[in-house]
């Protein structure tokens, strides 16, 4: 995942809030009466601002984008109120929102379909209780930089509910969005090594009201799941967070499908964003391109026009 190079627990632990009272506070929202604000799903990106947190952020700013969307693996184990006021001030200095933070570390993890199942998410015995960790560090950190979803991958769950790590897997999940829910969070999936079905289950079984999708429009193609038009259908409602991707089926069963620029792949974006429109879906919409450099700034360019145009056609 190159998105990675582009772009101490820090507060008490709360108790936790009842169940009713978080299935009030995080029900979805219905679907809106009148047309949408064409504004309600501003473009933003996904950075990790590891190695210049200022740089890193004014891009955003300098791109005429509003939101970012914070990978922030790199600070496992390092996260500190002094790093979420550094954060706070320079988001708030190139007028810049946090809408989501996300941890998939720490190592090992293996983007490809020989070693995934057994490296990526909260599947895999061997790394989960650290995993679970620092999905927990990132919590509390975002409670910090006041940022109310907290995502990752969550692995290859089998699709079969039989199966004992489907179990287990479900209930690292709970234990997260527990840990979220206590400070007003939501805990969100990002699409990718699982069936839409498979997730719709996991959400099902967890039971818990706070527990949602991060919709990443690719990998679902890229892992070779499901079309994310279809995947919209299944997950609409529970979707609060977006990475806008493009890529192609995979042809060689060892690896990944292709990621390309937006426009050129095989994601239908205005059949995508209208079946949001349909579920309620207002949040940001987050741009991911993994390539580097330059090129990654000139693509991004290419792709946020190409976004503002299919966003215009479906308000």
């Amino acid at each position: 995942m190159r998105r990675r190079d582009f772009l101490s627990s820090a507060a008490a632990a709360a108790a936790l809030l009842p169940t009713a009272a978080l299935a009030e506070t995080f029900a979805p929202a219905a679907p809106p009466a009148t047309a949408p604000d064409p504004h309600a799903m501003p473009l933003g990106l996904l950075i990790s601002p590891a190695e210049s947190p200022e740089e890193t952020i004014k891009r955003v700013h300098d791109l005429g984008l509003s939101t970012c969307f914070f990978s922030l693996d790199a600070y496992i184990g390092k996260f500190t109120p002094a790093l979420a006021t550094q954060f706070k001030s320079l988001l708030a200095k190139y007028n810049v929102t946090c809408t989501t933070v996300e941890v998939v570390g720490p190592q090992p993890l293996v983007w490809d379909f020989m070693q995934g199942p057994s490296t990526i998410g909260l599947v895999p015995r061997a790394t989960r209780a650290a995993r679970i960790d620092a999905l927990k560090q990132a919590s509390d950190f975002a409670k910090l930089l006041g940022v109310r979803q907290v995502q990752t991958h969550c692995g290859f769950i089998p699709e079969n509910p039989a199966d004992p790590m489907y179990k287990e897997t479900v209930v690292a999940i709970r234990e997260v969005a527990k840990h979220c829910g206590a400070r007003g969070q939501l805990f969100l999936m990002e699409t990718g090594q699982e069936t839409p079905t498979t997730m719709a289950r996991a959400i099902r079984d967890v039971k818990m009201p706070n527990l949602g999708v991060g919709l990443d429009t690719a990998n679902l193609i890229l892992y070779g799941k499901a079309n994310p038009v279809d995947a919209v259908a299944i997950l609409g409602p529970h979707v609060h967070a977006i990475h806008a991707k493009d890529g192609r089926w995979p042809t060689d069963p060892d690896k990944l499908g292709e990621e390309v620029l937006i426009g050129t792949g095989l994601v239908d974006f205005r059949k995508v964003f209208a079946g949001l429109r349909k579920a309620g879906y207002t949040g940001a919409i987050t741009i991911e391109r993994e390539t580097n450099g330059p090129q990654q700034i000139a693509d991004v360019r290419k792709e946020k026009q190409y976004l503002e145009k299919v966003l215009a056609e479906v308000t």
